[in-house]
């Protein structure tokens, strides 16, 4: 082989070993700008523009969240949701970075579950945010710990993981308020309870101070378990929430529960409820029978009137006390009565 050609032979091998070289380099210098930079660009400046977030799994589980004034509504339940939630997903949309570069092929798509959402049984939420002036969308995929997680934009191959988590829950049970009623158990005057079986009965008190209601009737040979007995009564609209929420049927059920609650300052709540398979349903009727309760018989009418609310299984049953619970248990008295010695007949002559 001649000098010359191997001259030409080494320029080449060394023209590919630079280019080699600028390649990689080229290539790191694009993954060290891409990591820390935002996955939705715009959306960080646009938070407090954004009128609507839709979430949308394959199996067709949606929740649209809608702005309306100031105020942020489940669009699938009609029902305000909850404010502060709706704003963390914004702003941690509008602050999610890129953390590391993921796989580009679809086949490995399912292991981050980035696929699309077109199949039921996609792992992944698609989250679509809308203002007047910009639109963005990603598919959430499935978290990495605690503070991380994978995404892709649907628009490209590249997936990636990025920080920080996101809380992207399609199902609208999620985005609601939950805050219904909050009673406080000292404002409560008489609790009237009819439930749907058993015997009515009342638990009263005459003044706020005094600690234990009067529970009438007793039925006739029973008694009171303690003279608290009825107490925890009086916070069965204390903290109350709901898990969900529809429409009030148009006719109420003849044979529900109901409670009514009258407070020392003339507000009175009566609650409707019902059992609907496994789920607690109740309906609130708010009235006033004094000035000073008018104010807050308006503010929950206006609030609560039309509606059914699944409440948890505790509360409902707090509600709904039957009075039997109230009383000595029928056996504790069955032993008392055994203990009674009986007087020994003398023997016969």
């Amino acid at each position: 082989m001649s000098a010359r050609r191997v001259a030409w032979l080494l320029a080449a091998g060394i023209l590919v070993i630079a280019f080699s070289i600028w390649l990689s380099s080229l290539r790191h210098l694009e993954r060290a700008t891409l990591t820390g930079d935002l996955v939705l660009p715009g959306l960080e400046r646009g938070v407090n523009a954004v009128t609507q977030i839709t979430l949308r799994r394959g199996d067709e589980t949606h929740a649209t969240l809608s702005r309306n004034g100031t105020a942020w509504m489940v669009t699938e339940r009609g029902w305000p949701a909850d404010r502060s939630k709706v704003r963390k997903l914004l702003l941690d949309l509008g602050a999610l970075n890129v953390v590391e570069e993921k796989t580009r092929l679809p086949a490995n798509y399912p292991q981050l579950g980035v696929e699309d959402i077109a199949s039921p049984k996609s792992a992944g939420t698609r989250v679509d945010v809308e203002s007047p002036a910009a639109k963005w969308a990603l598919i959430v995929g499935k978290p990495s710990g605690a503070k991380s997680g994978y995404a892709r934009s649907p628009d490209t191959a590249q997936s990636l993981l990025v920080a920080p988590a996101l809380n992207v829950d399609a199902d609208p049970r999620g985005w609601l308020e939950r805050t219904l009623l909050d009673l406080a158990p000292e404002r409560v005057r008489e609790i009237e309870e009819h439930p749907a079986e058993g015997p009515a009965f009342t638990a009263s008190r005459e003044k706020a101070e005094q600690n234990d209601f009067t529970v009438a009737p007793i039925p006739k040979g029973r008694e009171l378990s303690s003279p608290g007995a009825a107490d925890a009564l009086a916070a069965a609209l204390s903290s109350l929430t709901l898990e969900d929420v529809a429409r009030a049927p148009a006719a109420p059920d003849a044979r529900a529960s109901r409670a009514i609650f009258r407070t020392f300052d003339g507000l009175e709540v009566q609650v409707s409820g019902r059992k609907d398979g496994t789920r607690s349903m109740i309906t609130l009727t708010e009235n006033s029978s004094a000035p000073a309760g008018d104010a807050d018989a308006r503010r929950l009418t206006a609030q609560l009137a039309g509606w059914e609310f699944q409440v948890p299984d505790y509360k409902y049953a707090a509600l709904f006390a039957p009075l039997e619970e109230l009383l000595k248990p029928l056996a504790e008295r069955a032993k008392k009565a055994d203990k009674v010695v009986k007087p020994v007949k003398p023997p016969k002559a």
